[in-house]
């Protein structure tokens, strides 16, 4: 029994080591934001895991807006922000889709450029320039990788757990650890597309102020019931505010 004991622990402590080792090896640069981090897909699969998704989200909002029309120019100010900026560099195909859910204000991009915003949202935008903040902080996203990154930290400690668990039965708490981690990592997210969604506005002739109307219109929809910073994997819209108005001034515009 003492031995199987030993057993169990040397191999939890393999299986974890595997999971970590993978996951420094994973690790590259980024070559439109620079930052470091780990990717687990070439940028085929992201595109390929996009597409197949795709549908699944659009039945899940109910549909596509039925005005060709108005998804036409959602498509079209998206196609000016990539057409615009460090976006057409990159090899993802992007598109643009307007959902027909009328009470959700959401928007979101799957990995390799498929791109959504709810007609709710839309609906509550007050010009073309907030919109170009939405998308092009949806862009930001894609380029920033971030969906490619949170597969890659959840494989790692879906490992480190799966090592735990063999060795100690604490796959749990390691799992729980985890998690943690994706959520602070998906703070950081919002921000950096925040950031990059600013550098597109303004590369792309948008008035990159109206980002800020955009975090004031989340901040009103979510009304005074909203969840405190710390336990949302979105920054406070106030915070975010803030963030905002120095990216505005670090790629060289002027805060209104």
């Amino acid at each position: 029994m003492r031995g199987s004991w030993k057993i169990r622990i040397l191999i939890g402590v393999l299986i974890a080591g595997f999971g970590l080792v993978r996951y420094c090896s994973s690790m590259e640069e980024n070559p439109y934001t620079g930052n470091t981090q780990a990717i687990s897909m070439d940028t085929d699969e992201e595109i390929a895991i996009g597409l197949a998704n795709a549908p699944k989200m659009i039945e899940e909002y109910g549909g596509m807006y039925p005005d060709q029309q108005l998804q036409n120019y959602i498509d079209l100010v998206g196609q000016k922000l990539v057409k615009s900026t460090v976006a057409t560099q990159t090899p993802y195909q992007y598109d643009f889709h307007l959902l027909a859910d009328p009470e959700t204000i959401n928007a979101f991009a799957l990995p390799g450029g498929q791109i959504f915003i709810t007609y709710a949202l839309y609906s509550k935008l007050q010009n073309e320039d907030q919109l170009a903040g939405v998308l092009g902080h949806e862009i930001g996203h894609v380029i920033g990788r971030h969906s490619s990154e949170r597969i890659a930290n959840s494989q790692v400690w879906q490992t480190v757990a799966q090592g735990a668990e063999v060795g100690m039965g604490a796959g749990n708490a390691v799992s729980q650890i985890g998690m943690n981690t994706l959520l602070t990592n998906g703070r950081g997210d919002e921000l950096e597309s925040d950031d990059l969604g600013v550098r597109f506005m303004i590369k792309a002739g948008y008035n990159p102020n109206q980002m800020i109307g955009v975090m004031q219109i989340l901040k009103a929809a979510a009304g005074p019931s909203r969840a405190p910073e710390f336990q949302s994997t979105h920054p406070d819209p106030d915070n975010r505010i803030d963030q905002i108005k120095e990216s505005i001034r670090k790629y060289g515009g002027t805060v209104e």
